[in-house]
């Protein structure tokens, strides 16, 4: 880790007019950390976006999602022009790349990200943030002091139908805004409990990491398809984060609280009694700002699963597939040269390499991401205390509850530490 830190080397882009627009030189130069199923997701858009990003290398503790990075990237390229690694110290430690991308379980995001961001690299990150508030507000502070581009994972910034609606409870056309309802989807229970051979090519003590020492049992290190560690406590928050990162963001962006939150959450949350799965798989929890505004996150058997923001004259409802309205005049509204606009991004990952190359702030910067990134770790909190969470936006404390407050971090596992 400290010799990835003490490489904190600068871009190495040039201007198009030096070698050609499309030239290796002038292109921005990635390397994939984590070689998954979302990994794999980084590496087609990477490949869309060639005529200005050159992918130069990949990284996975599992021999066999490299082989699979290693046989799409083959096809897409025709070529096996770019490096493999096993740990990603020593992808970062390169000093010809300019932006690593993150797709891995949660409980690496912070340690990666932060050791990232002192070697120079620049940063698309994998929602949720990180595995606790602790960790992501170390991740914004190495982003912060570095001075390099972080983009979040929440692509939902960059759907032009989360941006009208976000609009429109922006500029007061749905009247005094009093209520965001979110639904997510269901966690998931069961997973095998019984210890199982560690699949050949895995090196499972790497991929542990800083999580505590259990002893593997079959599934427990894939995420593909939603399952596996997505739902196992030590590596992730389970749906209530993975999806509430997504979710939460949006009535976050839509409140104009990117860079704070509310002030109290209460709520409940059943979990899998039995199987290895033991993150929440149904919950309703109520969080109130500091002005009265209610967000009201539930399971998908309460709220289907989107974003409803109610206001005193209509409500707007929003989700990937679909915007409603009433009245339906507000799917029609133009707006005001003087309202208030979110940022525009139609391509995520496009708008993270614009950043990187021409500067300004990407539309899910670090800030947005762990202030929504936290809503969700506060529910968790909320739901396994069985208590209100009395929350300091500002110094980011608990107040007056011990055992919530010492639920904000979680030890290393030795030798890990940021």
């Amino acid at each position: 880790m400290k010799g990835a830190a003490a490489l904190a080397v600068g871009p190495t882009i040039l201007p198009a007019s030096v070698f050609g627009q499309n030239a290796p030189s002038n292109r921005i130069t990635m390397g994939i950390i984590g070689c998954g199923g979302r990994g794999r997701n980084h590496c087609s858009e990477i490949y869309h976006q060639r005529e200005q990003v050159q992918l130069l290398a990949y990284c996975d503790v599992n021999a066999a999602h490299r082989a699979k990075m290693h046989a799409m990237t083959h096809e897409m390229y025709q070529n096996d022009d770019r490096a493999e690694h096993n740990d990603f110290r020593e992808l970062i430690a390169r000093d010809d790349i300019d932006a690593v991308s993150i797709a891995v379980p949660d409980h690496w995001h912070a340690l990666i990200a932060v050791a990232a961001a002192r070697a120079g690299k620049h940063l698309y990150s994998e929602k949720p943030l990180a595995y606790s508030i602790a960790e992501g507000r170390a991740m914004v502070d190495a982003v912060n002091e570095h001075k390099v581009v972080f983009q979040h994972g929440t692509q939902q910034r960059s759907a032009e139908q989360y941006r009208h609606a976000c609009d429109l409870a922006l500029n007061g056309y749905l009247g005094a805004v009093h209520t965001y309802k979110v639904g997510s989807p269901f966690g998931i229970q069961g997973g095998s409990t019984a210890p199982a051979p560690v699949p050949e090519g895995l090196d499972y003590d790497l991929w542990l990491g800083p999580a505590p020492f259990h002893e593997y049992t079959d599934g427990r290190c894939s995420g593909d398809g939603g399952v596996g560690w997505y739902h196992i406590r030590d590596y992730s928050g389970g749906w209530i984060t993975a999806w509430g990162s997504h979710d939460l963001d949006i009535p976050q962006w839509a409140n104009g609280t990117d860079h704070t939150g509310p002030v109290e959450v209460e709520g409940r949350a059943e979990f899998a009694a039995n199987g290895v799965y033991d993150t929440a798989w149904k919950w309703h929890v109520e969080s109130k700002y500091a002005d009265g505004k209610k967000l009201i996150y539930t399971s998908e058997d309460e709220n289907p699963h989107g974003i409803r923001i109610e206001g005193s004259d209509g409500w707007v409802f929003v989700n990937r597939v679909v915007i409603k309205a009433e009245p339906e005049s507000l799917l029609k509204i133009q707006f005001k040269p003087e309202d208030k606009r979110v940022a525009v991004s139609d391509s995520h990952f496009g708008n993270f390499f614009d950043c990187i190359r021409n500067g300004g702030t990407p539309v899910a910067h670090a800030e947005a991401a762990h202030r929504s990134t936290t809503i969700g770790h506060l529910c968790n909190i909320a739901a396994r205390t069985g208590r209100k969470v009395q929350w300091d936006p500002e110094k980011e404390q608990i107040v007056g509850d011990e055992e919530q407050a010492g639920m904000l971090a979680r030890p290393m596992r030795a030798p890990w530490k940021i």
